[in-house]
């Protein structure tokens, strides 16, 4: 079930795990290229639930790092009313059909953002870019290396 989002949530998150967004970013290894930084933050706590670095921004790369957010946050082993409701933007990998079917199996409902609507997703896109200021510093060589930098900017 699809759900659009209109200029501002008419149910506010009032808990942990009701609502999570989620939204890529990229970032540059020299030598290497792009990558692809998928963020999964809780609205409520603003916790990074789980991240990934991808080489892609599949819906693969979406679903596995939903895979993560449900075992970090241990919904995949609580029996809940409501499972988290999921906030992203309308970028192909978040209208694929893979996600749709993933999203269906573990019943959360999916929520997409207004297009040309940053606000939407504004605690996201905030963390990305107060991430990128620190991280980015720095110029990468491996992907490792960006990848511990991030990490210890996660922790």
């Amino acid at each position: 079930m699809v759900i659009r989002a209109a200029n501002e949530f008419q149910d506010k998150t009032t808990r942990v795990n009701d609502l999570w967004q989620t939204d890529f970013t990229y970032l540059k290894a020299i030598g290497w290229g792009y990558f692809y930084r998928l963020t999964v933050l809780d609205n409520f706590s603003r916790y990074i639930i789980a991240w990934k670095l991808c080489t892609t921004m599949k819906a693969e790369e979406v679903t596995d790092t939903l895979e993560l957010a449900l075992k970090a946050s241990r919904c995949d082993q609580a029996t809940v009313i409501h499972n988290p409701r999921l906030l992203s933007e309308n970028r192909l990998s978040y209208v694929a059909t893979v996600l749709a079917e993933y999203l269906e199996a573990t019943g959360m409902d999916h929520v997409q953002g207004a297009p040309y609507h940053l606000r939407t997703q504004g605690k996201i896109e905030r963390w990305h870019q107060s991430m990128k200021n620190r991280v980015l510093l720095e110029n990468y060589f491996l992907p490792g290396e960006l990848e511990r930098q991030i990490g210890a900017f996660v922790d």
